[in-house]
């Protein structure tokens, strides 16, 4: 039987072709993924190593959650504790750092390499002994020699085109700077050769940017030879200030910096996988389908085995064994293309602003298992059902000509069962859809009931091709005989045209679906950020730790075609066991800039005490206009009485209440600033001109972003762009696979109908017929594929989308009218051009060899 088995791989190795193509991918995209993440594990260890090479032990302020409010932890590294680690038996030399977050402007003002902010890094030059920084060492120029001069890392100097002498404008945490530029260094650090930035200051201006004058954030040492690094690690520990600063050697320093950097790029992995996952769920049905085919077509010799004695398990278990050989094909291609996955996703997925290490690819036992499993695993699989049916052949079929359809019990059978898991998915779907909760239990359910929907479309789908395919016939029938022969022979097998479409039905119902959904988003979210704003501009900072200092609102105001320009302090609200955001805000002004839709009270009396809450938090709380709400704001420890001077309906600009503008800023994480100015210009200028005065007013700092109505939309979007990317590349996966099981079902039939081909040839239809016919009938299949999809796809995502009105008030269903046209139009163009090759082939047969058989 093995020998069987091989024999029949060999025999249809041209047909088998197509499966181990669409097995191949799924396979290339599992084994490229795990190859890429382990080369890139590697690759920021082997950074890491480089970047803490020669240092045996750091010593860290510890922080302290005893500690007494507003105490420096930094405090502790002095110049008299450097002296002190000097002399620790075993330490050959100490090397002090000033470390903490500067931010480099582009020439457009914007920060440079943002998609990295929390890798913005600014440190001290410390030279040692000969002048010279072994941890960040000069590639050109010189040292910073005082408070106006800066050096970079040469991959920053790339990006920002940076020549020495430049200006170079930066910010650390508040307003922004400009230095000039005297030197271009070289760094291991992983932070910043995975997309972040590197600025060096003189030791003394570092200190007074990330510490303070004569402290550190941190103190490196180095070994003599002979210590280890865990016996200088005590030594240092046994010195130190009790429970204020702690010691750790340099190779868990070096891993836990790999594994942070590690785990914050670890997303680039989820995108492969996700499309392998789908390839191989696609090309299960046409595993399914060509295994089926093959079946099919050897019944009479699967019966002649039977009667000559072999059993139905060794049957069976010849169908698997040619599975597995073709999976293992598919295995060994697909590794090999996964190969050149993994050597081409750093490029892919990596920017400028989003870099990703170099290193040689690293191929471990998991990718290598992954890939045999995988390959191997799917395919066996998808044939075993084909393998039932095999060793249900009977040794009397041997002498039947005419393959016996499908008894009525098993399609009613299929029906039932086909009609419960549709009753069950639609019927779960819909009770969602009710919720309008958008929590992780609700959302999960409702993955399961697509799920359950997409399988019970699946079992349906050959009870559901006799209408729908006679439906599109109506439209094919208008090609005379040839449109009529493509609908019927489409009807010939019911359960092999629904197998064949249900690959494009599933990646048509992925892509409808997410497309519904991500333009329904997007257009909540439209609505979402120009919601309660009356303002044309806002100004905003780029991370929480970063004010907007009062003088810069002034000259904001003082800006030519500007009418109103408003200071807002977001600041943390406690208040019922909870944390809510309050916004404080001039009552003067308010109504310029917001559009507040107040249904209890008003902003007019707003002050030290006095808040506004919205809808929600009100009815939360139980509080109206007048009543008192016992809360605390930002910094504050003690609850106090607040007097709810109104209430108002959820506004995104507002957050969930308004406070005086004064006593929210004092009690804000950097007392006396701004988070947000709301800009209302004259006659609502919102013009690049207006935007450049805006950007100078703030001194172009690079940590405050200044966006108009547009902008706020497309950083609200920004998730939907991600989605937009998925539905894309799902699509380009299904329409491949859908064009392969096409292409090889329509070959798999024209060899069964060789006959019939050349009788049709014999009584008059010219070749063009014949390949006109082979098309129609791709399109039809194509067709009823594409329907079943979008009216799965459609009904999902409206019930999927209708969890998100609870969490997206703007949230209603917008069908993307012209994305789902694209998907039909090219589901049809992909059934055209699957045919094009078994069309070919069906009309250069010879009628006269044809009529012979083979």
């Amino acid at each position: 039987m093995l020998r069987t088995a091989l024999r029949n791989v060999l025999a249809h190795k041209a047909r088998l072709a197509m499966t181990v193509l669409a097995v191949c991918l799924g396979v290339a995209f599992v084994s490229g993924t795990l190859v890429f993440a382990d080369s890139s594990a590697a690759a920021h260890r082997a950074a890491a190593s480089k970047s803490f090479a020669g240092i045996a032990v750091s010593v860290t302020p510890k922080h302290s959650q005893d500690a007494p409010p507003g105490e420096d932890p930094a405090g502790v590294l002095d110049d008299a504790l450097v002296r002190k680690l000097a002399g620790v038996p075993g330490v050959a030399s100490v090397r002090p750092a000033a470390d903490g977050s500067a931010t480099l402007s582009a020439a457009d003002g914007t920060p440079l390499r943002a998609g990295r902010a929390w890798a913005n890094l600014g440190a001290a030059h410390v030279p040692d002994g000969n002048g010279e920084d072994r941890r960040y060492p000069l590639v050109e120029g010189r040292a910073p020699r005082g408070g106006e001069e800066i050096a970079v890392d040469s991959g920053t100097a790339a990006a920002g085109r940076f020549r020495l002498g430049d200006p170079v404008r930066l910010a650390t945490d508040g307003p922004v700077m400009t230095k000039r530029l005297v030197g271009v260094v070289s760094t291991e650090d992983t932070r910043v050769t995975a997309g972040g930035t590197l600025a060096l200051f003189d030791r003394a201006t570092a200190q007074q940017l990330f510490a303070a004058p004569g402290r550190y954030t941190g103190i490196d040492l180095t070994a003599t030879p002979g210590t280890g690094q865990a016996e200088l690690s005590a030594r240092v520990a046994a010195v130190l200030p009790a429970g204020r600063a702690e010691a750790t050697t340099g190779a868990a320093q070096a891993a836990q910096q790999a594994l942070h950097v590690g785990t914050l790029t670890r997303g680039h992995t989820k995108l492969p996988l996700v499309f392998a996952g789908v390839s191989l769920f696609i090309g299960s049905f046409l595993i399914v389908n060509t295994f089926t085919m093959l079946v099919t077509r050897r019944t009479r010799e699967i019966a002649l085995l039977r009667a000559i004695g072999a059993s139905r398990r060794q049957v069976a278990g010849s169908v698997l064994a040619e599975a597995a050989l073709l999976g293992l094909v598919a295995s060994a291609a697909g590794f090999l293309l996964g190969l050149g996955v993994a050597a081409v996703l750093p490029g892919l997925l990596g920017t400028a602003q989003d870099a990703l290490p170099d290193g040689p690819l690293v191929i471990g036992p998991r990718p290598v298992v992954a890939a045999l499993g995988v390959g191997v695993g799917v395919t066996v699989l998808a044939a075993w059902l084909p393998s039932r049916r095999a060793a249900k052949v009977a040794p009397v079929e041997a002498m039947r000509s005419v393959r016996q359809p499908p008894s009525a019990a098993r399609s009613r059978i299929r029906a039932a069962a086909g009609l419960v898991l549709l009753v069950l998915g639609a019927g779960l779907l819909v009770s969602l859809s009710g919720a309008k909760d958008a929590s992780a239990q609700n959302l999960q359910d409702a993955m399961l009931a697509c799920g359950v929907l997409v399988v019970a479309l699946i079992v349906l789908a050959p009870l559901l091709a006799a209408p729908v395919i006679r439906l599109a016939g109506r439209l094919t029938g208008r090609f005379g005989a040839v449109g009529h022969l493509a609908r019927e022979n489409a009807l010939r097998d019911p359960r092999r045209t629904a197998a064949t479409a249900s690959a494009l039905m599933i990646s048509t119902a992925l892509v409808a679906g997410l497309a519904v959904v991500g333009n329904s988003t997007a257009q909540a979210l439209d609505h979402q950020a120009a919601a309660g704003l009356r303002a044309d501009y806002v100004i905003g900072t780029r991370t929480p730790t970063t004010g907007i200092d009062p003088a810069a609102v002034e000259r904001v105001a003082a800006t030519a075609g500007v009418r109103t320009a408003a200071a807002v302090a977001d600041v943390s609200l406690f208040t019922g066991g909870g944390v809510r955001q309050i916004a404080g805000v001039d009552p003067a002004a308010v109504d310029a800039v917001m559009r507040l839709d107040f249904t209890d009270g008003s902003a007019k009396e707003l002050g030290p005490g006095r808040i506004a809450v919205s809808s929600t938090l009100a009815r939360e709380r139980g509080v109206g206009a007048g009543d008192r709400l016992d809360a605390h704001i930002g910094r504050g420890r003690d609850p106090r009485p607040y007097t709810v001077v109104g209430v108002y309906r959820d506004n995104p600009v507002a957050g969930d209440a308004l406070g005086d503008l004064g006593e929210v800023r004092s009690a804000g994480f950097l007392p006396g600033s701004a988070q947000r100015i709301l800009v209302r210009t004259e006659d609502g200028d919102a013009s690049d001109a207006m935007g450049k005065r805006l950007r100078a007013a703030v001194g172009d700092n690079p940590l405050l972003k200044v966006q108009d109505r547009a902008a706020l939309v497309h950083e609200a979007a920004g998730s939907v762009g991600e989605l937009l990317t998925l539905m894309y590349g799902l699509l380009a996966i299904g329409v491949v696979i859908s064009a392969l099981g096409i292409a090889n079902t329509l070959a798999m039939s024209v060899s069964e109908r060789t006959r019939e081909i050349g009788v049709l040839r014999a009584i008059g239809m010219d070749r063009a017929g014949v390949r006109r016919m082979i098309r129609l009938e791709a399109v039809i299949v194509a067709a009823f594929g594409t329907l079943l999809g979008l009216a799965g796809g459609v009904f999902s995502a409206w019930a999927v989308g209708s969890l998100a009105n609870g969490a997206m008030a703007q949230y209603s269903l917008a069908l993307p009218w012209g994305t789902l046209l694209l998907v039909c139009l090219l589901s049809l163009v992909t059934g055209a051009a699957a045919a094009a090759v078994p069309a070919r082939r069906a009309a250069a047969l010879s009628p006269l060899r044809a009529v012979a058989g083979p």
